[in-house]
This record gives C-alpha cells, sequence and structure tokens, in this order.
C-alpha cells in the first residue's frame, strides 16, 4: 500500500488503464474468432465482413497503444492471407 498521495494515485490510474486495455484485447480477440469461426463454416460473406471488423479492431488497438503498429500489420496480413486462401 503507498503511503504517498501521488504514488496512490498512480497505482489508481495503472489499475483503471489496466483494466480498459483487458477490454480492448479481449474485443479484439472476440472479433477475430468470429471472423474464424465464419472462415471454417465457409460463409464468405460473413468472413469477409468479419476480416473487415477484425482490420478494424486491429487498428483501434493501434490507436489506443494496445498493439505495436508491426504487430498489428502481421496479424492484418496473416488474416487476409487465411481469407485469400480459402476464397481461391
Amino acid at each position: 500500500m503507498p503511503n504517498i498521495k501521488s504514488a496512490a494515485k498512480r497505482a489508481e490510474i495503472t489499475r483503471v488503464r489496466t483494466l480498459r486495455n483487458r477490454q480492448i484485447k479481449s474485443a479484439l480477440k472476440t472479433t477475430i474468432r468470429k471472423f474464424e469461426r465464419a472462415l471454417n463454416a465457409a460463409n464468405m460473406d460473413e468472413a469477409r465482413q468479419g476480416l473487415r471488423n477484425a482490420v478494424r479492431a486491429i487498428d483501434k488497438a493501434v490507436t489506443k497503444g494496445i498493439l505495436h503498429k508491426n504487430t498489428a500489420s502481421r496479424k492484418k496480413s496473416r488474416l487476409s492471407k487465411k481469407l485469400n486462401k480459402m476464397l481461391g
């Protein structure tokens, strides 16, 4: 337990940001999972929409500082590669 007021505030801010980051990461993983589920079901229209949503979520995570831009680029590339492989 922090004794200094500023340390207590920093601890609280860290706790709040950790929760926020966890929520964003969880939502990101969920959108990716939905895309992959549609892909496995061979539902191409839903998969295309799922890819669009996943890319959007990945970009938002980069903007908020949750993911590094290179990590995001790699994830987007791998997801689109999966879709293209199923399409043709």
